[in-house]
This record gives structure tokens, sequence and C-alpha cells, in this order.
């Protein structure tokens, strides 16, 4: 889809080097209860809502308490992780910049809850240049399922095919997809293995040439 008319972006692994916060914020929060957080479980998760991942945790451990018990103590721990660990990967502010200046709009869908997206956008002061954040408290059904993209595109005005959606993880180019959006696979270290087969288009950063063709333009 050449000369898409919005850009959609999914937050975690993708603009954040959050995924690497979360694996310690698992290590911490089941390694609290004597249990590990295997790979296995953390590929399981990957892009899912805060609810179904907790339950998700719950099921593998067999685990006594609620999820609401797990995301509270979780998002303790992660905010008191983001001032040390928190960086935005290669290429995000050069991405930004291009697409503000070919005036190409630009919004931020989610699988995290809207307190910590907040957070993570809130010291680069980048919550102001996106048309809108859609987040877990957005939607009913999380990825893979379509709705969160779905809400995207009718939100900007547009049909899900005019807009390109960037994700890192399986979980979310099968939601982007699904919808009808032109997706693009951003795999980062901690999703490479996953199956990206349903992606319009797979690059190896947000720096990458390849995108930058995709959106029809030159980089910053």
């Amino acid at each position: 889809m050449p000369n898409p008319r919005a850009v959609v972006l999914d937050m975690d692994g993708l603009m954040f080097n959050t995924e690497e916060i979360y694996t310690l914020v698992g290590i911490d929060l089941l390694g609290r209860r004597g249990c590990s957080f295997s790979d296995e479980l953390k590929d399981q998760i990957m892009g899912l809502r805060p609810q179904a991942t907790f339950e998700a945790m719950i099921r593998w451990h067999k685990l006594d308490e609620s999820w609401e018990e797990l995301a509270r103590e979780s998002n303790r721990i992660f905010a008191g992780l983001l001032d040390e660990h928190l960086a935005p990967l290669p290429g995000l502010f050069e991405l930004l910049v291009v697409l503000e200046r070919s005036a190409i709009p630009k919004a931020i869908a989610t699988s995290s809850c809207r307190e910590l997206a907040e957070a993570c956008l809130r010291p680069f002061e980048l919550g102001s240049r996106f048309e809108f954040i859609l987040t877990a408290e957005d939607v009913t059904r999380g990825k893979p399922d379509p709705e969160i993209y779905l809400a995207a595109a009718k939100r900007l005005g547009l049909r899900p095919p005019e807009t390109m959606v960037l994700e890192d993880s399986e979980n979310g180019c099968r939601a982007a997809a699904s919808a009808g959006a032109f997706t693009v696979a951003v795999p980062g270290e901690h999703s490479r293995g996953q199956d990206f087969s349903v992606a319009s288009l797979v690059v190896d950063s947000l720096a990458d040439a390849r995108l930058y063709e995709a959106l029809g333009m030159g980089a910053a």
C-alpha cells in the first residue's frame, strides 16, 4: 500500500524497550511467588491486554490470586524501573519527524493500560504528538482481535486499508492484518522467533529504508 493516509503504532517493544522492562517485572513478580518467568510464558502473553496477561500467568503457575492483584503489583514494579531502564527504540524520533513533516496523522494503539502508556510517553513529551492513544481500557477484546485497529481507523476517519500499522509482536500483527490494515512487522530480539507471515512487510527497525519506501518518502 503506497502512501498510507495515517500510521498507527503499537507502543511496547515498538516505540520503547518496554518488553525488556516487562521481562524484569515478570521475573520479580513471579519470583516473589517462587515461580519462574520462562521464555515460553513470555511468548504466550506478548501483546495481550493486562487481564489476559495476568490470567495466563495465573493458569501457568496455578496461582490463587486475582489478575487485578497481580496487575496492581506489576504496575508498581514497572513504575519503579522506568527512570533507570526506559529508552526509545532506534529510529522512533526520526520517523515521527518525517511523518509530521509530511502531515501524515499518527496514533498509538497499545495493549497496555493508560496509566503505564502515559508513564512511558511523559518523559519524552510524546503524548501531544499523536492524534490519540487507544489503550486496553478503550476496547473490550484485546489483540489478536482486530477491535483496536478497527477503532483506530474509525477514529481517524479512514478505512482500515488506508492505514499503516507498525507492530513488533505476532499477536499485534494478527490484529492489524485481521482489521485489513497494511501491517508492518518490526520484530525485536524479544519477538524475532514469532510468526509474522500475516504481515505485509517485515523490516529490521523503525529506521529501515524499506519502511520509508512503503510510506512513499525518504528518511529524515
